[in-house]
């Protein structure tokens, strides 16, 4: 199957399913809602996608883009569409930093139609979605209370774990570390006791492609390097919001993970190496242990062993802390932001509602995950299924998927089965590992800021995330010792507002989800 620069796979023939004929129809009358949905900086929503296709044929409602593919930024193309001022009936997308504050920003300012009513006399799979997830719905709500869009929810809970070299462990003689003694204690052996077998003292014995996972050590120490999977995100603390790096158990996770940079146990270009540091250090069979995702981390077994003589990188669970709890910080987002919402100049509001509303319908969602039945997937057992050719002709799965129109961040709700599916068995062990040892820590979904709330965060928040992020790469490189360095710290981000930059986002998490906790 090609991929089409803008997502288009027109030459597809659609099945004629006998279900979408009996499939009640949303209106009568066709009816035609125009679209302004631009994301991953390059793409735009397609009526030319068979999910598309298919879906106006089963609702009857037809959606026409009218986003440019000439623009190179999502976010520029939904801030120049906010300033005209000429909403068309729905307008939707993702983009760097995403969109749920700019929905709920401009819903209060009037450009999006209030959801909640909507739904509860229209929409009864959302309504029903919500019911059961009270968590997401008042982590999307605004701070009057009110839904301005529909989200797009990721299903399944891990997304990245721990990996280690087994064939180094079983060379050396040791097993997986369970404790910050135990990790220090490999980590070295893998520094001084040439596990490759080259002869030379080049091996890295933790290595990372993400400055999130850069710091991941931390973790070992009872500090987070982060409230949910947006690396830097603030936290909870029994009901209390507070930022991570604010910690104390900050100030020893960094101190520790310090000396063991100093010691030659992290990659030295940890900061620096970047998105490709995996792939290098793996292929040249440098690298010895990582915190990264199980999906693609675990396709390098595939990969190298082939060309590197017993290659094992597996799964292993979070080493205790020194506490003794064991837990891991990074999971899929409950709700991204990301989705689609109703313009308040939409002319037939109930009816583009009960058009969200299908993409959270059984049909509609199996449509938005697998794509066209008979196209995509074939259902095996009553349960999609791929198609053997999707899966084994070399391109990404999520790529082909794009193409017709599924997978794309519209207002829908992910079925992890569809990654499943393509994911290797060593992965869906770790995954396995992980979901057994329930070791996840909540994530923060964020909150909804009301306009002087979102003053006092602007004015003062910028500058102390950029602050607190230099001085973690300040304090891991040596260039300052944290604990001569700690009180200064502290009262430096006093200084620069971090008290009235928790206190409204305190009152906020209160206010939001005060009925949902």
């Amino acid at each position: 199957m090609t991929i089409a620069v803008a997502l288009t796979a027109p030459n597809l023939v659609i099945p004629n399913l006998a279900w979408a004929q009996e499939a009640p129809k949303i209106t009568e009358e066709p009816l035609e809602l125009t679209i302004h949905f631009h994301f991953r900086d390059k793409y735009v929503y397609t009526e030319d996608w068979p999910v598309e296709k298919k879906a106006a044929e089963l609702t009857n409602i037809h959606v026409r883009n009218v986003a440019s593919l000439a623009t190179t930024s999502s976010r520029d193309a939904f801030n120049l569409l906010i300033a005209s001022g000429n909403l068309p009936d729905i307008v939707g997308g993702d983009a760097t930093g995403g969109l749920k504050d700019d929905f709920i920003r401009y819903g209060l300012e009037g450009a999006f139609v209030p959801l909640n009513d909507l739904i509860e006399q229209n929409a009864p799979n959302l309504k029903a979605f919500f019911d059961s997830h009270p968590a997401i719905k008042a982590s999307i709500s605004g701070p009057d209370g009110n839904i301005y869009f529909i989200p797009y929810v990721p299903d399944g809970k891990f997304s990245r774990g721990w990996f280690i070299r087994q064939d180094w462990l079983d060379k050396l003689g040791l097993k997986q570390p369970e404790t910050p003694e135990e990790v220090h204690a490999v980590l070295t052996a893998f520094r001084d006791q040439d596990p490759n077998g080259n002869g030379v003292k080049d091996e890295v014995p933790y290595f990372a492609r993400d400055v999130v996972d850069a710091v991941r050590l931390i973790n070992l120490w009872d500090a987070r390097v982060s409230g949910s999977e947006r690396y830097g995100d603030f936290a909870t603390y029994d009901g209390k919001v507070r930022h991570p790096w604010a910690e104390e158990n900050y100030k020893t996770g960094i101190s520790n993970v310090a000396q063991w940079y100093k010691e030659g146990l992290i990659d030295k270009e940890i900061f620096t190496r970047g998105s490709r540091s995996r792939e290098f250090l793996l292929g040249n069979n440098l690298g010895g242990m990582m915190h990264d995702w199980f999906a693609s981390t675990a396709t390098y077994n595939d990969a190298l062993r082939p060309t590197i003589e017993g290659f094992n990188f597996v799964p292993m669970l979070p080493p205790k802390t020194v506490s003794g709890d064991r837990f891991e910080d990074t999971r899929r987002q409950q709700v991204q932001p990301a989705g689609w919402a109703i313009s308040a100049t939409n002319q037939h509001p109930v009816e583009t509602i009960k058009y969200f509303d299908f993409w959270f319908s059984e049909q509609g969602r199996t449509m938005s995950n697998f794509g066209v039945e008979g196209l995509t997937y074939d259902m095996v057992d009553g349960k999609p299924q791929f198609k053997k050719e999707l899966l084994t002709n070399g391109e990404p799965v999520n790529a082909q998927l794009w193409a017709v129109g599924a997978q794309v961040p519209r207002g829908y709700w992910m079925d992890y089965e569809y990654e499943r599916q393509w994911t290797n068995q060593i992965a869906l062990d770790g995954i396995a590992m992980y979901e057994k040892c329930d070791c996840l820590k909540d994530e923060f979904l964020g909150v909804a800021l009301n306009a002087e709330e979102k003053a006092i965060y602007d004015q003062y928040w910028p500058s102390l995330l950029t602050y607190m992020t230099e001085m973690q790469q300040t304090w891991v490189l040596g260039a300052q010792d944290i604990n001569t360095g700690w009180d200064a710290y502290k009262q430096r981000l006093t200084d620069m507002g971090y008290d009235q930059v928790i206190a409204v986002m305190q009152t906020a998490y209160d206010r939001q989800y005060g009925a949902a906790q």
